[in-house]
């Protein structure tokens, strides 16, 4: 029988952290509790929780400043939570390395939703399944792939741009791998969510929107001039393959 989940649930309103320790203990997670920022740092280590539940708004650290901290050490998934209304601290904390948020107040039902979809993509990454019917980067682990002066290698999970080696977190790296193996290609919105973040996710697509600014401003050498990975209004996204003769742009697979 598996052990528990654990979640570290940081809030410092009473309300909600009663009514988390009660729900979320009834659906089975250990739960435990900080109620400031400087106490979720302190105790992360102790707790090692397997999922974090993370307030923007809280005393001493911010939530996004834990987020930050947390995600310079630790893969562990991240799920903000932001007052209504506040859209800018939701898109502030995906772009520090959260990977999903929801919006107070909301319902216990689609919280653990969420968290388990968090959770089962997670483990997805980390045993290297594939979705069904798509083709993940995953499943071409022993290929690399250049675009122009892109190359990315996902045996190696190393992305060079302009020859320099470009960390990538997880969620990012699967989306380049999506958009440079299909490039010239445009990859829906739909499509790119259900390569990337799973058949089951049930967040705002606002994330994607998020997660190819953060790119761009990495392999774009203008970001606010994309000519890489280009927005196909109504669509979704494609990858440009630059065309043949101008310097290195052949798209290829390396053994």
């Amino acid at each position: 029988m598996s052990s528990p989940l654990r979640v570290l649930v940081v809030e410092d309103e009473p309300s909600y952290v009663d009514a988390l320790e009660v729900g979320l203990t009834r659906e089975g997670f250990v739960v435990s509790v900080a109620r400031d920022g400087a106490e979720a740092l302190a105790c992360f280590e102790q707790v090692a929780p397997d999922i974090v539940l993370l307030d923007v708004m809280l005393p001493r650290v911010s939530g996004l400043d834990v987020c930050r901290d947390l995600r310079s050490r630790s893969n562990v998934p991240i799920i903000m939570v932001t007052a209504k209304g506040d859209e800018i601290d939701a898109v502030v904390g995906l772009e520090v390395g959260a990977d999903d948020y929801v919006v107070k107040p909301y319902r216990l039902r689609e919280l653990v939703a969420r968290m388990r979809a968090t959770l089962r993509r997670t483990e997805e990454r980390g045993t290297e399944r594939a979705a069904p019917e798509t083709t993940s980067p995953t499943e071409l682990d022993d290929d690399a792939v250049t675009v122009g002066d892109v190359s990315l290698d996902s045996a190696r999970h190393e992305v060079r741009v302009r020859g320099e080696v470009v960390p990538l977190p997880l969620r990012e790296f699967d989306l380049l791998a999506a958009l440079m193996y299909s490039a010239g290609r445009v990859s829906t919105r739909e499509g790119l969510l259900r390569q990337v973040w799973g058949w089951d996710y049930v967040g705002d697509s606002k994330t994607l929107d998020v997660h190819i600014k953060r790119l761009r401003a990495k392999v774009e050498t203008d970001p606010s001039r994309p000519e890489r990975i280009v927005t196909v209004r109504g669509v979704g996204y494609k990858y440009v393959a630059p065309e043949a003769g101008a310097g290195t742009t052949r798209l290829s697979r390396q053994e």
